[in-house]
């Protein structure tokens, strides 16, 4: 147990997770966005915010932006702002759901205008790619159907993988392509990209520079995730993963918050295939705090991560392996739920300590007075938000 113990909190001290910069402006539902005291202003503003959760948690040195609600005058100067907070410009993310003209579809849509404007914006993305050092495109295509009949299936797919290949020949070498999917929302009838296996038929017909993004709140009800992520790793094909929790749809809450056991389970295929680091998956947050403080929420969703990593790095696996080959059902199974059960809050105050951070984030956040400082700092101006 010591031995594993010590790997634990050796493979925790090199985790890391991307943090997303719209987390930390005013969000809600369809029917209302929540303004809070000292939410972020601008870019600029978003990464020092970002730079806060890292600053207490330790694992969260990248950020990523979404164009155009991060757009700026110029990105170098961005970057240089991320390195002077000691964090980093992480993906770059697309927007094809706010233009009037994607009404009908964007990559996909009939009207090829409309297709080389969305095109067009993906090569301003990958501008600000190079600008910030920045070496992931992530696109998650809002295209779809509401109606039966309302465009041809097989059409939409051809004129798709005609976009995608456009998209696919803007990259440098080194920079990825990462293909999201959704299996409803913003449409209803017919998602363009309702699941993995579309989303990795059409990163195979690109070519090696492209790969999946799953997000874990993008599944029917009843989903196995944890499969999912195990066959992606299984082809090499898994490029970035998307963390939060939902009860009924994509509620983007804080991840581990609706079903902790799910969130275990799939940290355990991650660590069963040995993808944790090095094998080029960039664990990010994808969540929109609409009720909760912005920075509180994103430590949350840190921690909450790091402890269902240390639960799945103290799995016995020999144990494990070794009642899967004899057919102990149940062994096998209490070897995963005896990890579950785990409280791993004094390994992972351990492993602060040791860098030099408070055991507890979270709290030694509330008592830094940052949230009181840039509520009284943050006056005027526009706060940023869905658009912004």
């Amino acid at each position: 147990m010591t031995d594993l113990r010590a790997r634990a909190l050796a493979a925790l001290a090199d985790q890391t997770i991307e943090l997303p910069s719209w987390a930390f402006g005013n969000s809600g539902t369809r029917f209302k966005v929540f303004g809070q005291p000292g939410v972020a202003r601008d870019p600029f503003e978003k990464l020092e915010d970002a730079a806060q959760v890292h600053r207490y948690t330790g694992v969260a040195p990248r950020v990523s932006l979404h164009i155009p609600w991060d757009r700026v005058d110029d990105y170098a100067k961005l970057a240089a702002h991320a390195a002077d907070l000691g964090v980093q410009i992480g993906a770059i993310n697309s927007n094809l759901f706010q233009d009037d003209e994607y009404r009908l579809g964007s990559l996909t849509s009939a009207d090829k205008a409309v297709r080389d404007r969305a095109i067009a914006h993906h090569a301003e993305c990958v501008d600000v790619m190079r600008a910030t050092g920045s070496t992931d495109l992530k696109l998650w295509l809002p295209d779809g159907t509401n109606y039966a009949g309302q465009d041809d299936l097989r059409a939409r797919q051809d004129r798709l993988a005609d976009s995608l290949q456009q998209v696919y020949a803007l990259l440098d070498p080194g920079h990825r392509l990462l293909i999201e999917y959704k299996f409803y929302e913003p449409y209803f009838y017919a998602m363009d990209i309702p699941d993995w296996g579309t989303s990795l038929v059409h990163c195979l017909a690109l070519g090696e520079q492209a790969q999946v993004v799953l997000d874990t709140g993008h599944h029917a009800p009843g989903t196995n995730i944890e499969f999912i992520v195990m066959q992606l790793l299984r082809v090499g094909r898994l490029g970035a993963f998307d963390f939060n929790s939902r009860y009924y749809g994509d509620d983007d809450l804080i991840v581990g918050s609706a079903d902790p056991f799910q969130l275990f389970r799939i940290m355990n295929e991650i660590v069963e295939a040995g993808a944790l680091t090095g094998a080029g998956v960039n664990f990010m947050l994808d969540q929109c705090h609409n009720i909760e403080p912005k920075i509180p929420g994103q430590i949350r969703s840190v921690m909450n991560v790091q402890e269902a990593t240390a639960k799945a790095l103290l799995v016995d696996r020999d144990a494990l392996h070794a009642a899967q080959t004899s057919g102990d059902v149940l062994a096998a199974h209490g070897a995963l739920t005896d990890a579950f059960s785990t409280d791993v809050r004094p390994l992972l105050a351990e492993l602060r300590e040791s860098r030099g951070l408070d055991a507890d984030p979270y709290g030694a956040y509330a008592r830094s007075g940052n949230q009181e400082r840039i509520a009284g700092e943050r006056v005027g101006g526009r706060q940023a938000g869905w658009g912004a």
